[in-house]
């Protein structure tokens, strides 16, 4: 699944947003809570336990962080789950001085 969303907002400020876990219920509808089981903050090899409504259905996984590049991209996988998924947001500058943001979850 792939999905794309023009924020008007700048791309600094919504990666930090968006790459912070903490904030995942805030803005992620199917995200039910977030577990750090390591110490924040998200850094490559930060395992991140969560829990959602997908499909009707309760799930739980761990997302270990595998890529940050601060700004551009984030990618976590899981490391711990039903099924094995992965999650990458990216971050581009629009023409107008707001953010495209993609968010690509493949498992």
């Amino acid at each position: 699944m792939r999905t794309s969303v023009d924020i008007n907002c700048s791309r600094p400020v919504v990666a930090a947003y968006v790459s912070d876990p903490d904030n995942a219920t805030k803005w992620y509808a199917n995200i039910k809570s977030v577990n750090w089981e390591t110490p924040p903050p998200a850094v490559v090899g930060s395992r991140i336990a969560f829990v959602a409504r997908f499909l009707g259905r309760r799930i739980a996984y761990t997302y270990e962080v595998r890529e940050i590049v601060d700004g551009e991209i984030f990618v976590m996988s899981t490391s711990q789950g039903p099924f094995p998924m992965q999650t990458t947001y990216s971050w581009l500058d629009t023409p107008t001085g707001g953010t495209r943001m993609t968010l690509r979850n493949t498992g």
